[in-house]
């Protein structure tokens, strides 16, 4: 049996905000909080991610990744200029 959601205390900017969003969609705000309900639910929290990647092998060190994020952040500016 679906359930009924009560969200109280919502900011007057955050509701417009949702209102134009669920204009924009061809939404009323209910249906588009009920859809991003249902988005959130279906994902796992950053805990289970966090957990599930934990799990997984990988080959790469944490050096080599350290040393790709210098390679495409390019060289340190000169500190004497």
């Amino acid at each position: 049996m679906p359930k009924t959601i009560q969200i109280r205390d919502v900011d007057d900017d955050v509701y417009a905000r949702l209102v134009r969003r669920a204009a924009d969609a061809g939404l009323t705000v209910p249906d588009l909080l009920r859809r991003e309900a249902a988005r959130l639910a279906s994902r796992p929290s950053m805990e289970e991610w966090l957990a599930r990647t934990r799990r997984r092998p990988s080959g790469i060190t944490r050096g080599q990744v350290l040393g790709a994020m210098d390679e495409m952040r390019g060289p340190w500016p000169d500190a004497d200029h």
